[in-house]
């Protein structure tokens, strides 16, 4: 048994989710039990200067320097927060804060490129516990997207032997694993994963602007509910080059983000949508590019979804979903027994866990990767 955190700060910017887990076997002997899950909040004064840099500010690189460190000292410290009243973990798995992702074969001739910053040496030595962070740069470095990288955490906790499933994750950006039943006798090599597109960044960049920066999200999607999708303009937005890409692939804020969201709302005036009209028609292109991914790129729909993610908990969403999937059934992974608000957090710390086994974490049929590779720069302490 070993005691591992895993910290993870995702495109939504809100701050670290935060959790403290033992964990037992290797693949699929592998056990998780959460101790504890807390979130800890960004200052809004570091939210802001993260969320301008993702959106393309220019940035010293003392400024970078000092942005690299704010990040890691905040890490280090949920890392202590959520280990307080138990044992010291004897690992730390930190993804960092993304800010910069571009995958591969977007631009001709140059590889993928990815930048998680909040430095794994400094946690370490703030800490006192040996961290493994950096995780996505050796999928890319093997040709792959470096991301999505937990479908094989998904396989091995989250599969069933009958059922095929998906876990759709709801973060500021979408990513699924379709996980076939463990009983079809090739199931691992025919997982696949892929970034769907926004879950909520659009609707949360929405929220606030339309309530002048009082809200930062939809909570339970009452705002949307309370309005009509202009079917028309998803339409529209699903003709997007990357709804229509094939699979390996990945996204961030770097396509959907405040410009993106600039011109949904230019392209919106002709329709003279309310703010309540608009925050529905955000969030029917999140579940729409979903299910048009799932009909486009899935060999057939799954039998069961299970969501994660923040946006697991907005109703209208889970509710839009589950009324254009039928008869798949859209639940959460709270209803198998892996926390949704958590999931990606649990995830960082078993791949910091088998990074420590030197077991692969990656699946190369999902990121596009030569082959399979060990995830994760080790920093250890030093005395």
């Amino acid at each position: 048994m070993t005691r591992v955190i895993g910290l993870i700060s995702g495109t939504s910017v809100d701050g670290i989710d935060a959790v403290l887990v033992n964990i037992s076997g290797t693949e699929l002997d592998l056990q998780i039990e959460l101790l504890k899950g807390a979130t800890y909040p960004y200052s809004e004064a570091l939210s802001e200067q993260i969320m301008a840099v993702c959106q393309g500010a220019a940035i010293s690189m003392a400024e970078l320097a000092r942005l690299d460190d704010a990040i890691a000292q905040v890490f280090a410290q949920a890392a202590l927060n959520i280990q307080a009243s138990y044992p010291s973990a004897q690992l730390i798995g930190s993804h960092g804060q993304n800010i910069y992702h571009r995958p591969a074969g977007e631009m001709e001739g140059q590889g993928g490129y990815t930048l998680q910053i909040g430095r794994g040496d400094l946690i370490a030595r703030l800490t006192g516990i040996p961290t493994i962070s950096n995780f996505r740069v050796a999928d890319v470095a093997a040709g792959g997207q470096g991301a999505p990288l937990v479908p094989k955490v998904d396989a091995y906790l989250l599969s069933h032997l009958e059922k095929s499933r998906c876990v759709q994750n709801l973060g500021g950006i979408g990513n699924v694993a379709y996980l076939p039943a463990r009983s079809n006798p090739h199931w691992l090599e025919e997982i696949r994963g892929w970034d769907t597109g926004p879950a909520n960044t659009l609707i949360d960049l929405a929220v606030q602007h339309y309530s002048n920066g009082a809200q930062s999200y939809d909570e339970g999607g009452e705002w949307a509910a309370s309005g009509t999708p202009c079917q028309n303009l998803v339409d529209e937005w699903l003709r997007q080059d990357f709804f229509h890409q094939a699979p390996p692939k990945s996204t961030g804020r770097e396509l959907f983000g405040s410009q993106y969201l600039a011109r949904c709302l230019l392209a919106a005036e002709a329709y003279r949508l309310s703010p309540a009209d608009m925050l529905a028609t955000l969030t029917e292109l999140t579940v729409a590019s979903i299910v048009h991914s799932y009909q486009t790129f899935l060999p057939q729909l799954p039998e069961q979804v299970l969501l994660c993610g923040g946006g697991s908990k907005n109703i209208y969403l889970k509710e839009r979903l589950q009324a254009r999937l039928q008869p798949t059934v859209v639940s959460t992974t709270d209803d198998v027994g892996l926390s949704a608000d958590f999931k990606e957090a649990i995830a960082f710390a078993v791949l910091a866990y088998w990074r420590n086994l030197e077991i692969p974490g990656n699946l190369p049929q999902v990121t596009g990767a030569k082959q399979q590779v060990l995830l994760g720069h080790i920093h250890p302490v030093y005395f």
